[in-house]
């Protein structure tokens, strides 16, 4: 477990690009999930990872929906927030593990709400308020390729 200060959302942006930089180094699929109250930065950090690799257009929030797929030089990235999720069910129905193929990256903002239906974390980020402007972000490994992630990370 790490934990990270986050002063700006431009800071927040880095850290996206950061874990963007260690997650290059997989092939592996990978899970990662980000937890935090609204407002928080998660779609911030989301953003940061996406122009990393290579993404030119804009990032917007999944909320309505539920997930907003990428293809970035060959690499499927899939940025879901279920933050509006009305039944966990629903993610079978839309076919999530569809999205957890080979050379994957799952992002999932809110994944409590998929219940058993959202995949294990690899890697898990946790974003709080601190000292009002200011964003303490905790990642916990969850998988061995969460532990490579965070060594990458440092």
């Amino acid at each position: 477990m790490t934990d990270y200060f986050i002063a700006t959302a431009d800071d927040m942006i880095r850290f996206g690009a950061k874990l963007a930089q260690a997650y290059l180094h997989f092939s592996n699929s990978c899970i990662i999930y980000l937890a935090g109250e609204l407002g928080t930065g998660k779609t911030t950090l989301v953003r940061g990872f996406l122009q990393a690799c290579g993404h030119q257009g804009t990032v917007k929030s999944p909320t309505y929906t539920l997930v907003e797929p990428y293809e970035i030089e060959n690499r499927k990235i899939y940025h879901f927030d279920l933050y509006r999720l009305t039944d966990p069910e629903e993610l079978e129905y839309m076919g999530i593990r569809d999205y957890t193929h080979d050379n994957a990256i799952c992002l999932i903002e809110w994944a409590d709400k998929g219940g058993d239906f959202v995949p294990i974390a690899d890697l898990t980020i946790s974003i709080a308020y601190h000292n009002q402007n200011n964003r303490l972000l905790n990642v916990a490994a969850g998988s061995l390729l969460g532990k490579q992630f965070l060594f990458k990370l440092q």
